[in-house]
């Protein structure tokens, strides 16, 4: 597989005009992208934009048909490959190497913004007011990049990026929203699937349940699921994880004779301590002292 550390070379391979900067590329996609149809990794950030009618956007090893959003993330050294790329209009890539970012705040900010972990079926969906909003800001970036390049250039340029990933949060909170009226609570999904779990044994069987494991039951990333629990509980994935373990745990305490190692062991805990510190996290007392107040 192919690994691209330049994006001069990166541009070679698929025919895109020479970065006017080594560590920054704007590609224009006029319907159509010609891009190199191999499955490669980069040390780049990418962020894509426009609706696609037809192709196939292979991202981190999962396949998607697209008839999907406007805009997708890809971080640095995640395995892509796009395949017979058509866009129902006009788009572009941003294509940011790592070391670009260096020196300034966005280095470690740009790590905060989830959907770079999320898979391609989730990209985000624009309105046409959000279109323009984006496209103002690239048209910034572009004529920025097409300057005589100086001390602010690299400022200026970074300003605009991270103004597309904060609006790109915001548009994704309202696309959450929209997503939890027209899906039905994903939160009682969620508990629904935990339920299951809890259920089928698998507990004993297979441990702890994990965020993945949850995700892959709702057809999301985990990334995405956190993020939909997080707007719509307040709580993350991991966080409702533990709230619903010391829940089922509280209800053994109470009605059986099990003691703590036993209820422990039975909620796919092979920790101990572990237990009684989450339990005592999430109840504000032991497991021992809550059995006490049973008791007495």
């Amino acid at each position: 597989m192919k690994h691209y550390k330049s994006l001069a070379q990166l541009s070679h391979d698929n025919g895109f005009p020479p970065p006017e900067n080594p560590l920054l590329g704007l590609v224009h996609c006029d319907k159509s992208c010609h891009i190199v149809e191999q499955e490669f990794t980069s040390d780049f950030y990418l962020i894509g934009f426009k609706k696609l009618i037809s192709g196939m956007f292979l991202y981190g090893r999962t396949k998607y048909d697209h008839d999907n959003g406007s805009m997708s993330f890809v971080k640095p050294r995640q395995v892509i490959e796009f395949k017979n790329m058509k866009f129902e209009e006009k788009g572009f890539l941003i294509l940011i190497h790592e070391d670009f970012l260096n020196g300034h705040p966005l280095h470690t900010e740009i790590k905060k913004y989830g959907y770079f972990e999320y898979e391609t079926n989730e990209a985000l969906h624009l309105s046409p007011k959000e279109e323009q909003i984006i496209w103002g800001l690239f048209n910034e970036i572009e004529t920025e990049y097409n300057n005589n390049q100086d001390e602010y250039s690299r400022d200026i340029i970074l300003g605009h990026i991270e103004s597309i990933l904060k609006y790109s949060q915001r548009f994704y909170k309202r696309q959450f929203i929209n997503r939890i009226t027209v899906a039905g609570k994903v939160a009682s999904k969620f508990n629904e699937a935990l339920s299951v779990y809890f259920d089928k044994g698998y507990l004993l069987e297979k441990g702890l349940p994990t965020v993945k494991s949850m995700a892959a039951e709702l057809n999301l990333s985990p990334s995405y699921l956190s993020d939909l629990l997080k707007q719509e509980t307040g709580k993350t994935a991991m966080e409702l994880i533990h709230i619903y373990l010391i829940s089922e745990a509280k209800n053994l305490l109470k009605g059986s004779d099990n003691n703590i190692a036993e209820t422990a062991y039975t909620l796919g805990f092979d920790n101990l301590p572990y237990f009684s510190r989450l339990f005592k996290k999430e109840v504000g007392i032991s497991p021992v002292q809550f059995r006490k107040q049973i008791m007495n």
